[in-house]
């Protein structure tokens, strides 16, 4: 089996724990391995830090029929301890909402079982393909669309990882392997950067990003020592996950500003959750605030339609309103891609405001961010051939733009 974290266990039976921040001692708050071992997974648990309403304690009393239940104290402590519409109590604590399965959601919303050509890996995009390195979070997100595969026992198995490295090593079309899981971080530092060195020694490999919500959770894990690791097979990318400004934290922007100090560069993937950052406000707090943590905001994702989260999906067109009250208010460096992952495997697809109004031969009329009407001329001159390209790609192959794991059915 893979390790994780070395001393896990849970804690010795014995009187309740505490976990408030007032009374826990710094030497083990700021300890992320004490972190992971003291997660709060119970509304005894839950119910020592919050206020729990009674739509709480309904999905928490439903928990073993849903998405498991966890979050690290630090986590925790972020939480508004009256108000149950906290956006980080929605994210962490079920609802009874979740037992509600509509017949349009699925278990596998982005069809990455069908595009799993190797154990570990998922790749349905040409170029690019997920490696699954665990199975473990240090939250259990209520919108969580791998919820299928994550929080279980059954982690990710040495000779699995070594088939998914085979794979890729094999694959000369990846050019770009995303570490997931679960999460990443929550590896040894040894055995995580092991695995960056074996994916850094695969020549066709040019990018190595790794998606993880520690920076947000437990931002004490990202300490001087992984980030070392990591730096030392440079270019290597982090793709974190803050959903509002609340979590953008001391501890947390320290972290990301610790990865970015190192030349590890940080992107976020916000997700676009009913009642939790459906606001303009909401948005440009969060992506104004990464953008001063040194965090670019990267993509604004719709809700997935994995099963139990109908109650936290945004309507799309509610969506795209929201974010047209982004683009044009705001610096183009704050605004991230907003996209629908499509159901099946069908990819990412950018939507948002059309600016374009009328087309003619020679302008389109054009709608600015506040609404006018503005025309700008087409060119000419149609053709867009660039003439060098004859030259600076003289000799190299076309890409391969088959989609991930057609190559098998051709061996």
């Amino acid at each position: 089996m893979l390790p994780v974290i070395t001393d896990s266990a849970p804690a010795p039976a014995g009187p309740p724990r505490s976990v408030r921040r007032a009374e826990v001692a710094d030497r083990d708050w700021h300890n992320w391995r004490w972190q992971l071992r003291n997660m709060l997974t119970t509304a005894e648990e839950l119910a020592g830090v919050v206020d729990l309403s009674i739509g709480e304690r309904d999905g928490l009393s439903a928990s073993a029929h849903l998405f498991r239940v966890g979050l690290t104290p630090y986590y925790a402590s972020l939480m508004d301890p009256r108000d149950p519409t906290c956006p980080i109590r929605m994210q962490a604590i079920p609802r009874a909402a979740e037992l509600d399965i509509r017949a349009e959601e699925l278990r596998d919303p982005l069809g990455e079982d069908t595009h799993h050509p190797a154990p570990c890996v998922i790749h349905k995009y040409p170029d690019r393909a997920l490696l699954l390195v665990v199975d473990r979070c240090a939250i259990y997100c209520r919108h969580c669309n791998r919820r299928r595969l994550v929080g279980g026992d059954a982690p990710p198995t040495t000779d699995d990882l070594d088939a998914g490295l085979e794979y890729l090593a094999r694959t000369p079309r990846i050019r770009d392997v995303l570490i997931s899981g679960g999460d990443p971080l929550l590896m040894t530092t040894e055995k995580l950067a092991g695995i960056v060195g074996r994916l850094r020694a695969i020549p066709h490999l040019e990018t190595i990003r790794i998606g993880t919500r520690i920076p947000v959770v437990c931002p004490m894990r990202v300490d001087d020592e992984l980030c070392a690791a990591l730096r030392r097979f440079a270019p290597v990318f982090i793709n974190t996950h803050f959903n509002h400004a609340k979590e953008l934290t001391p501890e947390s922007r320290a972290a990301c500003e610790r990865l970015v100090d190192h030349g590890i560069p940080v992107g976020n993937q916000a997700v676009l959750l009913r009642g939790i950052n459906s606001s303009t406000r909401s948005l440009r707090a969060l992506f104004r605030g990464l953008l001063r943590s040194r965090v670019r905001p990267y993509y604004l994702f719709q809700g997935d339609t994995v099963i139990g989260t109908d109650h936290l999906r945004t309507p799309v067109d509610a969506a795209i309103e929201l974010y047209g009250s982004l683009r044009g208010w705001m610096s183009g460096m704050c605004i991230p891609h907003l996209v629908i992952d499509a159901p099946g495997g069908g990819g990412k697809l950018p939507i948002g405001p059309d600016y374009i109004v009328e087309r003619h031969a020679d302008r389109v009329v054009v709608r600015t961010y506040r609404g006018q009407l503005v025309d700008y001329p087409e060119a000419r001159d149609k053709d867009v051939t660039v003439a060098y390209d004859r030259v600076f790609f003289a000799g190299v192959p076309e890409d391969d733009d088959r989609e991930g794991g057609d190559e098998l059915a051709a061996l």
